[in-house]
């Protein structure tokens, strides 16, 4: 028997419009009455994420900023920050990177240097709490992630320049244009893995849905892991099952009714 739901946001629950499917409230609601845990798994801030799912926010497992911040019913249940000193390598690493902005990651806040327009309008569908300061390197925060935007893709021109760090790091391409930089052992399915030891949940127990590469853990940690349609191919290889709708055609929803979870009208 499903236990707990995890799902991927951008690119997995939501469509490319970044919407919600009107009937995701009405199944959410049907898997509470039969106490299956619904939560929500990203890499954005757990700020965005509590005002996106605010009707159910208080029953909700936020693994928010790739699992280095959990939050259950509006406690904080887990936080795995970055050194600072680590945090402030990469920020510089990254102001020498041609065509690359960055977004420092807080505990509080996230915060940016840059005022390029086309970037603001990008990263504020992610971050409900952001500011724009002069240097990122004086910001007094915990810091829970690095990101690094690329619109020319992060696969080929930002990755690349991160690899070498890959042995002390969690460096994840996060989308096409994003790439993210935790802690080692910062990542969504260990932050799962521990929430399903403190609940006494098996991975059999357990459904996830995913469809980027900061996915890739999460898709360990669950019998039941499904790649969404649309998903990265290494995501896909990685998962147990596909769905067989992708994100703009409610394949979250879908499959949950299709294994008998609850009804989608």
């Amino acid at each position: 028997m499903i236990k707990l739901i995890v799902t991927d946001v951008d690119g997995t629950l939501l469509n490319d419009k970044h919407e919600i499917h009107p009937d995701f409230w009405r199944m959410e609601e049907e898997l509470s009455s039969k106490g299956i845990q619904f939560s929500i798994a990203s890499g954005r801030q757990f700020y965005n994420l509590a005002s996106k799912f605010e009707k159910i926010r208080d029953r909700t497992m936020f693994f928010a900023e790739n699992g280095t911040y959990v939050s259950f019913k509006g406690k904080e249940l887990y936080v795995n920050p970055i050194d600072r000193e680590s945090a402030l390598e990469f920020i510089e690493m990254g102001r020498k990177l041609d065509d690359t902005h960055l977004v420092l990651c807080g505990k509080n806040s996230a915060y940016i240097e840059s005022k390029d327009e086309k970037f603001h309008q990008e990263i504020t569908q992610f971050y409900e709490r952001l500011e724009i300061v002069d240097d990122l390197c004086q910001v007094d925060d915990t810091f829970l992630k690095v990101t690094l935007c690329n619109f020319n893709g992060v696969e080929d021109h930002t990755y690349p320049h991160f690899v070498n760090y890959t042995d002390r790091f969690k460096v994840a391409i996060a989308a096409k244009v994003f790439i993210d930089i935790t802690a080692l052992n910062a990542n969504k399915g260990n932050a799962i893995k521990g929430i399903q030891e403190e609940l006494n949940i098996l991975p059999e127990e357990t459904l996830v849905f995913g469809d980027y590469l900061n996915d890739l853990e999460m898709m360990k940690v669950a019998k039941h892991s499904y790649a969404m349609k649309n998903a990265h191919p290494e995501i896909i290889e990685a998962s147990n099952f596909v769905t067989s709708h992708d994100n703009n055609d409610n394949g979250v929803l879908r499959t949950i009714a299709e294994l008998g979870l609850a009804s989608l009208s």
